[in-house]
């Protein structure tokens, strides 16, 4: 089993920056590719970035890519989510989720997670 607990969410002005984190519990961290994923009212869940187990791959949605930055520290059960440049349609609910895909075509499609973070808001005003 393993929790997952978002945090840095907030208000930012257009081309402002946040950094989330997701802490993660147990010791199997480094077992797990980890997602983020959002989702804004009245629109489906959808791919933002994922990290493989040791970090050496990284993978995001074209509509984050050059602004967003995934990283994790396996020695801190963490995984980060710098996101620069952010713009109005980037506010939505962010979700951190662990998975143990086998293929890493499968890290785009939330149903391949098995575990999720309760969410944390990122508003970003115009």
């Amino acid at each position: 089993q393993v929790q997952l607990v978002e945090s840095g969410g907030g208000l930012v002005q257009a081309g402002g920056s946040l950094r989330l984190s997701c802490a993660a519990s147990g010791r199997t961290f480094s077992s797990y590719v980890m997602g983020w994923f959002r989702q804004a009212p009245g629109k489906e869940r959808e791919f933002v970035a994922a990290i493989s187990r040791n970090g050496g791959g990284t993978y995001y949605s074209d509509s984050v890519k050059g602004r967003f930055t995934i990283s994790r520290d396996n020695a801190k059960n963490t995984v980060y989510l710098q996101m620069n440049s952010l713009k109005p349609e980037d506010t939505a609910v962010y979700y951190c989720a662990a998975g143990r895909q086998e293929y890493y075509s499968d890290v785009y499609r939330s149903a391949t997670y098995d575990y999720w973070g309760q969410g944390t808001q990122v508003t970003v005003a115009s």
